[in-house]
């Protein structure tokens, strides 16, 4: 396993093709959600890549404080290869992404969760912090990690 951690200037287009091409992949096509994909944060975000065999198996994005939230540091568009899933992928990208968080931006870390993912947040050290809320029509909850 390859791990990365880049800015987004750092990444090369082929890089940045894969990251995208998985996010379709599993949030727009899986979960059969239209959605905005591009939303103008990726470009303030430092990337977490996990690469096995030349093929990204595990993304997520960094932000800073500010971006999503304005007292918190962000996890955002966490996604795991669907012929990957079960093998601890999402655990191990997680606790590098909460890491690194603490590393770069030494700031509490809020999360919007899929609310079938409850439990996963929670037992990473993720505690509930708003109601159930639709997210491009997803039930969604605010965690967050202080």
């Amino acid at each position: 396993m390859i791990k990365q951690l880049k800015p987004f200037n750092d990444l090369t287009l082929q890089e940045l093709y894969a990251v995208l091409q998985l996010r379709m992949e599993v949030f727009v096509v899986e979960q059969h959600c239209p959605y905005l994909d591009c939303d103008d944060k990726d470009i303030h975000a430092h990337h977490l890549l996990f690469w096995q065999d030349g093929e990204l198996v595990a993304y997520c994005r960094l932000l800073p404080q500010g971006i999503s939230y304005e007292n918190y540091c962000s996890i955002g568009r966490v996604v795991t290869k669907p012929s990957h899933r079960g093998k601890g992928l999402g655990i191990e990208l997680m606790r590098d992404a909460i890491h690194q968080c603490k590393i770069l931006f030494n700031r509490p870390i809020k999360i919007s969760a899929q609310s079938y993912l409850e439990k996963f947040y929670t037992e990473l050290g993720f505690e509930v912090c708003t109601e159930e809320y639709l997210e491009d029509d997803i039930p969604h909850k605010g965690m967050k990690m202080d």
